[in-house]
């Protein structure tokens, strides 16, 4: 039997954004986030100060996520939280305020790990991807393909075994003096140069990724062609973009173009944080329409970090009844 009008509030604060949710039967109602700008005077998230903005942000934007849902905390059936993984100090915010919470209104707390909520992504708007499908999860600190074949059962098939794609790019960027995160303004300027040099990609696990030799060998570019000329990346700058750009997506999109011929899957979807880049989005429907493959990308806001992608993933937990007690901890390195 459907159970219906149930509305679950869901926290995410994993790493620098703190986010609150409101979901009914599955459906957003609301999602508010806050940012930290702090960070970028650090080139990087500085865990301390994350938690420290954690704590401060958390209350005002759990309000804004009920008062702009039109939900009283008294209706709530649940609450759902983030696990991990993510930045310990951060996850703590989270953890404590959700259990505090569905304590003091005796109502369930639900425990979201965050990589199965960007999986879940897709399930927070139509079409949802039929089962079973491959998700390409593409974040600052995570890459890896997921094979998902039901709400509640998924298998990492790849991940990567040193850095993600996304450190890759704030790492590059730190390189070549571009503001943090980097990733949104290598996206910018790669369209508006061209992919002229070439960079190794990386010889590793069939479905495993591997970048950090890739940032090593942009390191040596970057100094070698410094040495011939101290005007090189500032007069190339938007073509080192692009081709650094066009790397790291071509091994992504080789990757989960491998994982589905293996697996005999045809429906594949795109996850995480960076796959808000626009080559990476563009790269991923085009294998799409060339396999004649099912692709699914979530929309922007349901990309980075948030809490509507933890209330989904919350939702269907609560149906199977996957509850949490008091007891539970957060978990910086929790896997699916």
């Amino acid at each position: 039997m459907t159970q219906s009008n149930i509305f679950i509030l869901a926290i995410e604060s994993s790493c620098d954004d703190t986010s609150a949710a409101v979901i009914k039967d599955g459906t957003v109602l609301s999602n508010c986030i806050a940012n930290q700008d702090v960070h970028a005077q650090y080139g990087g998230v500085v865990p301390e100060l994350a938690s420290r903005m954690h704590d401060k942000n958390i209350v005002p934007v759990v309000n804004a996520a009920l008062s702009k849902a039109g939900v009283k905390k008294e209706q709530l059936n649940a609450v759902a939280v983030t696990r991990g993984p993510g930045l310990l100090g951060s996850l703590i915010v989270g953890v404590n305020f959700a259990k505090s919470l569905s304590l003091g209104l005796q109502i369930p707390l639900v425990e979201v790990n965050h990589m199965e909520a960007h999986v879940m992504a897709h399930f927070a708007e139509q079409p949802y991807p039929e089962f079973p499908f491959l998700c390409l999860t593409v974040s600052g600190g995570h890459t890896q393909i997921v094979k998902v074949s039901d709400y509640n059962n998924m298998e990492v098939l790849g991940s990567t075994i040193d850095d993600a794609a996304g450190e890759a790019f704030d790492k590059t960027g730190k390189m070549l003096g571009l503001p943090y995160p980097a990733g949104p303004v290598i996206d910018k300027k790669a369209r508006e140069g061209d992919a002229l040099f070439s960079f190794p990609e990386p010889q590793v696990g069939e479905l495993d990724f591997s970048f950090s030799g890739l940032k090593t060998s942009i390191l040596y570019f970057v100094k070698k062609q410094l040495k011939a000329d101290a005007s090189f990346v500032e007069s190339n700058l938007n073509n080192i973009c692009a081709s650094v750009q066009n790397t790291i997506v071509s091994i992504l999109i080789k990757k989960i173009a491998i994982a589905a011929e293996k697996y005999n899957i045809q429906s594949i979807a795109l996850a995480g944080g960076v796959s808000a880049n626009s080559q990476l989005r563009e790269a991923f429907t085009e294998l799409g329409k060339t396999r004649r493959w099912k692709t699914y990308i979530p929309q922007f806001q349901y990309c980075t970090d948030n809490a509507g992608m933890i209330g989904i993933s919350g939702y269907y937990h609560y149906l199977n009844e996957k509850y949490a007690d008091q007891s539970i901890e957060p978990d910086p390195r929790l896997k699916i």
